[in-house]
């Protein structure tokens, strides 16, 4: 995963995240689900996996001031917000990769895609015996579905998508993009629009309790 592109440093942030006041939302409602998404999440090849409560999906007071419709990654502490009215936030854990958490900007959403195919660039084969393709499916490490950041017109190669490793939410693997839950990922996408700003906090700005639990294998993809 490479974020070359992304060159807005953001500054003037540091108010605490993770300290707001919470309430754990309702299970996502099997009507975010289409018919092609029940028939392939049955048939995924690995286990429900226990989130812990920390990074189950919750509302939250959100103090700052993006807009509705704002996506804000906190890399440190795992977490990823969507900003919505009335001062609130819904706040969803991730798993990220190391690359990322050395990684801040601003970019904007240019391509979404349900149930993304995987096709590994050539660094990735040279690292990791990878097939060349990975068809769409529950057994792709891309998941349910894929936002694509860019800048300007240019693809950051930067993602937010599904797992099929969602035991590894709350931590840092050894590689990848910004990893949720296919059910939260579904959630997200029906929430958000294409052109939505994607704000990746700097490392230690976003001032929530840092997780230090890393992870030493993991795929890496974009």
């Amino acid at each position: 995963m490479a974020a070359r592109g992304l060159s807005v440093v953001l500054v003037g942030v540091g108010l605490v995240l993770g300290g707001c006041m919470q309430s754990t939302m309702e299970p996502a409602s099997e009507a975010n689900l289409t018919v092609r998404d029940k028939k392939l999440l049955a048939a995924a090849p690995y286990e429900k996996a226990t989130i812990p409560e920390p990074y189950k999906r919750h509302i939250v007071q959100y103090h700052r001031k993006e807009a509705p419709g704002t996506i804000v990654i906190d890399s440190d502490a795992r977490y990823l917000y969507y900003v919505i009215e009335g001062g609130k936030a819904i706040r969803y854990g991730v798993t990220v990769g190391e690359e990322a958490l050395a990684f801040s900007g601003v970019a904007k959403i240019g391509r979404m895609t349900e149930w993304p195919s995987w096709t590994p660039t050539a660094d990735i084969k040279k690292r990791m015996d990878v097939p060349d393709f990975v068809a769409p499916g529950p057994q792709n490490p891309m998941g349910a579905r894929a936002l694509y950041l860019f800048e300007g017109n240019k693809d950051t190669l930067y993602r937010i998508h599904g797992t099929n490793q969602p035991e590894y939410i709350g931590q840092a693997i050894s590689s990848g993009c910004i990893r949720m839950t296919n059910e939260d990922v579904i959630d997200l996408y029906k929430r958000v629009k294409p052109g939505a700003v994607v704000v990746v906090l700097a490392p230690k700005q976003g001032d929530s309790p840092f997780n230090p639990r890393i992870a030493s294998t993991g795929p890496m993809f974009r």
